[in-house]
């Protein structure tokens, strides 16, 4: 499946896991006493979220969310709210993990829905940083790994929902999408 679809493998599994070992840490000791509530922005975000939060050694409780900005390979510069928390945030400390900071649109307007929740605390932390790309003034406070402007699919990025089952992330060859 892969061979002519996939340019070249820019975060091996071997590293994937050294990624979430690495922020586990870093959150463990931030978090350490506070009972974080962790907020995956599905999609893309639940095959990350699910070993981030496996490396995180203090108590945390999980819930999910579905907003979108994305058609394709494009941001299309509007964000649509699918699902909301099912945990009341108020009063919490509140980490959103995403697989993926781009143009950025999607997350600060995530970010700003929960701020006004009378929240504790919201940080950010994604799995890949395109900072090359950004159209909103947002930075995370956990960053896996800083990519170039490539269009990357697997563990759990997608492109028109396939490609999310790969266990690494590689660059999608530009005949894939451009047909």
């Amino acid at each position: 499946m892969e061979k002519d679809i996939i340019e070249k493998v820019l975060v091996s599994k071997e590293e994937i896991a050294e990624i979430c070992r690495r922020l586990g840490k870093e959150i463990t000791a931030d978090y350490e006493g506070k009972n974080p509530l962790v907020v995956c922005v599905l999609k893309g975000s639940s095959v990350f979220m699910s070993d981030l939060v496996r490396e995180i050694d203090c108590e945390c409780e999980i819930d999910f969310m579905s907003v979108s900005s994305y058609s394709g390979t494009k941001t299309t510069g509007q964000v649509a709210f699918k699902k909301d928390l099912d945990i009341n945030p108020e009063g919490r400390h509140i980490l959103i993990v995403e697989d993926i900071l781009d143009s950025g649109l999607t997350l600060s307007y995530l970010k700003n829905v929960i701020l006004g929740r009378n929240v504790a605390s919201v940080k950010i932390c994604t799995f890949l940083d395109k900072p090359s790309n950004r159209k909103a003034d947002i930075t995370a406070d956990y960053v896996g790994k800083v990519i170039p402007d490539e269009f990357v699919v697997g563990y759990g990025l997608d492109y028109n929902e396939k490609f999310r089952n790969l266990s690494y992330v590689g660059v999608l060859s530009p005949k894939v999408y451009s047909e």
